[in-house]
């Protein structure tokens, strides 16, 4: 599984205004794109073979709550993997040159924030159910962060790391 690292450098900082095209197509037609469309690609693959197959077996013997639980978790998996594929076949158009970096800016084509869930609604669930889950929601941030840098860049404030900010009262409160 392939991680975006800050340094990466076939994906540099966005700049603003008429660049923007530029910095779109140029991410389009990168090898961090390359590995992210095939990750996303895959894992739709991956979970629509498990939902259909073992999955589906593995639903049918659970108790009435877990299924029902099973069934709002598999829903929440598969919106945001057709999300994930939705966005990623947008960059792949600019990148084919079917869609200009212009259209793609347009709310319709980006990713939305998404609501942080709890951890899955029930203790029954299937682990592969899970791990998909998890794996789902890990490529969606990184698909989101990418949007982000790319459609907003500095246009977007970072929100304050809640760790830092702690660790930063800490450190306040033990120098005295």
């Amino acid at each position: 599984m392939s991680e975006l690292t800050v340094g990466d450098p076939s994906f540099s900082e966005p700049p603003a205004g008429p660049d923007r095209a530029r910095t779109v197509r140029d991410f389009a037609r990168s090898e961090l794109f390359d590995r992210t469309f095939r990750e996303g690609m895959e894992l739709v693959e991956e979970t629509a073979a498990y939902l259909d197959g073992e999955g589906r077996r593995e639903s049918r013997i659970l108790s009435r709550s877990a299924a029902l639980a099973y069934a709002a978790e598999s829903m929440k998996l598969t919106t945001r993997l057709m999300q994930i594929a939705s966005w990623l076949l947008v960059q792949r158009a600019v990148r084919e040159g079917d869609m200009t970096p212009e259209a793609a800016c347009e709310p319709r084509y980006r990713l939305n924030e998404r609501k942080i869930d709890a951890e899955p609604s029930h203790a029954e669930l299937p682990i592969a159910l899970v791990e998909y889950l998890v794996r789902s929601e890990k490529l969606f941030d990184r698909a989101l962060h990418l949007d982000r840098r790319m459609y907003l860049g500095d246009a977007q404030e970072t929100p304050p790391n809640p760790v830092l900010s702690q660790l930063g009262m800490l450190e306040a409160a033990f120098r005295g």
